[in-house]
């Protein structure tokens, strides 16, 4: 049994965008759950797209009247806020593979937590907005999906700029808001003709970037 829907990271440089939300899903269509909308606790409506072998899971085992624990890749979206992808559920309590896995659904970083990692390529400490760039890896058919830019909430010193960085965030309301940073380093500058040169990091994850997070796994 998985003990958590969010892996531990294996390289420093490890892009990632996830979290987990609790809510209720409504889709537009009864007939069709792939879009819609979650419904959160404290009365959010976030727009939502279900991906992979999630839609499977939904209509064999869950219940959708009821909240649920969603496993979601953040996005940013305007002017509609956070749009969330959602790739799994976090319920051992539900979808236990024996009773002897003796599941617990809570989570130590509790409800509404993201761990976002990429370049942080805009900040302004004065009104506490944050872009970090996001890169995920290649498509099965070897296209490189275009980098994302979250637009976070938080402060972050100016001298980090163009540095990698690791984020804990909470969701309040349709943002996302920095708990704590850590600098991992300096964004790497390759050269290119002119004498410019670009920055790069390893890009390593889907949006989520974790294989192992909820018991519907993302793909890439």
């Amino acid at each position: 049994m998985r003990a958590h829907p969010i892996s531990p990271v294996t390289e420093p440089l490890q892009y990632r965008a996830i979290g987990v939300v609790r809510g209720v899903y409504e889709p537009g269509d009864p007939e069709q759950l792939t879009r819609g909308v979650l419904r959160t606790a404290d009365g959010e409506t976030i727009e939502a797209v279900v991906l992979g072998r999630l839609l499977t899971l939904m209509r064999r085992h869950l219940d959708l009247a009821e909240p649920h624990l969603w496993v979601v890749y953040p996005r940013s979206r305007e002017p509609q806020g956070l749009h969330l992808q959602m790739v799994g559920v976090w319920e051992p309590s539900t979808l236990a593979e024996s009773a002897a896995a003796d599941p617990d659904d809570a989570l130590p970083e509790g409800d509404d937590y993201f761990s976002v990692r990429g370049e942080l390529i805009y900040t302004r400490p004065e009104t506490g907005d944050l872009v970090i760039k996001v890169r995920q890896l290649p498509r099965a058919d070897g296209s490189k999906p275009v980098p994302f830019k979250l637009q976070l909430k938080g402060v972050v010193p100016l001298e980090h700029l163009r540095h990698f960085v690791a984020l804990d965030l909470r969701r309040q309301s349709q943002d996302l808001q920095l708990e704590r940073f850590e600098v991992i380093g300096p964004m790497a500058v390759r050269g290119s003709r002119g004498g410019k040169g670009r920055r790069e990091g390893s890009a390593r994850g889907h949006g989520g970037g974790n294989r192992r997070g909820a018991v519907s796994r993302p793909r890439g």
